[in-house]
């Protein structure tokens, strides 16, 4: 699944490429887009902006009218030049947007709406997000206070939650808690006010990171590294690699499906020793 850091770098990409341009075709197999299109043309617009709010991506254009796109798990955005070939097949193609100098096709997009400026400013979803770890204007005492409000929640499931931090995913999530050596089943009502901080200050140095470096593409993964090593076969401390040895202890990591979505989550039960009570949900019992 995509996550704030690989919105952030599309929308920067997707900006730089397509900003300032006029849109010369549109075109979408989705019923809602064909529908505004119909009404209020997009060819002949010209694009405004494309920015980011956690995993919100949204394209501005001129006349009042703006896209709003969320990737899910399998939706993403690639650039191309006129006439080059796609490299994904066209029957996931769902929105197809040129200028003069790129094709923006957006493949397996779930969730895609034409709103305005007064639409966004009550659209429920994004009004809704928590600080945004890649906003220049963070709020970290707006962040710890969301937190906070989630006490009786686990603290792997508090930081999937978009309204209290928007940006991070399942990738981030057990690598933030890895690196903060913080038990993921443990009850947020339980750590510490410095506990809370580290997870922040890890958060926004690991986000902040994969977007500067990794390289020019829309790609979400490739690239994205939290260990720091240069080692392409040691990117990410824990993430993925359940049953194998952590690269700190060597203790074999350990993987559980846990939340709404039954998402896994990975940690090393040695770097990250928790309550009873988390060790009693560790093991799901």
């Amino acid at each position: 699944m995509p996550e704030g850091d690989t919105i952030f770098r599309a929308a920067q990409t997707m900006h730089r490429a397509l900003a300032g341009h006029a849109v010369t075709r549109f075109e979408s197999v989705l019923p809602a887009l064909e529908r505004v299109d119909h009404d209020r043309p997009i060819a002949g617009r010209t694009i405004d902006a494309v920015t980011s709010r956690g995993k919100h991506l949204l394209m501005t254009f001129s006349g009042d009218l703006i896209l709003h796109t969320h990737m899910r798990m399998n939706g993403s955005w690639h650039l191309y030049r006129p006439n080059e070939r796609w490299q994904r097949a066209a029957r996931d193609m769902r929105i197809v947007l040129a200028t003069d100098t790129f094709v923006a096709v957006g493949f397996d997009v779930p969730v895609a709406e034409f709103i305005t400026a007064r639409d966004l400013l009550r659209h429920k979803a994004l009004a809704e997000l928590g600080p945004d770890l890649l906003d220049a204007g963070f709020d970290r005492l707006e962040a710890i206070r969301r937190m906070r409000s989630h006490g009786g929640e686990i603290v792997a499931d508090v930081l999937l939650d978009q309204r209290v931090l928007s940006g991070i995913g399942n990738v981030f999530k057990s690598e933030i808690l890895f690196a903060a050596g913080i038990d993921p089943f443990g009850m947020v009502a339980d750590l510490p006010d410095t506990d809370l901080e580290r997870i922040i200050d890890l958060a926004l140095k690991q986000l902040r990171a994969s977007v500067l470096n990794r390289s020019q593409t829309l790609s979400p993964v490739s690239g994205r590294r939290t260990t720091g090593s240069l080692d392409p076969s040691a990117k990410l401390w824990v993430y993925g690699r359940g049953g194998k040895p952590c690269r700190r202890c060597g203790t074999p990591i350990q993987a559980k499906a846990a939340g709404l979505d039954a998402r896994l989550t990975y940690w090393c039960p040695r770097c990250q020793p928790g309550s009873a009570a988390a060790k009693t949900l560790r093991a799901g019992t």
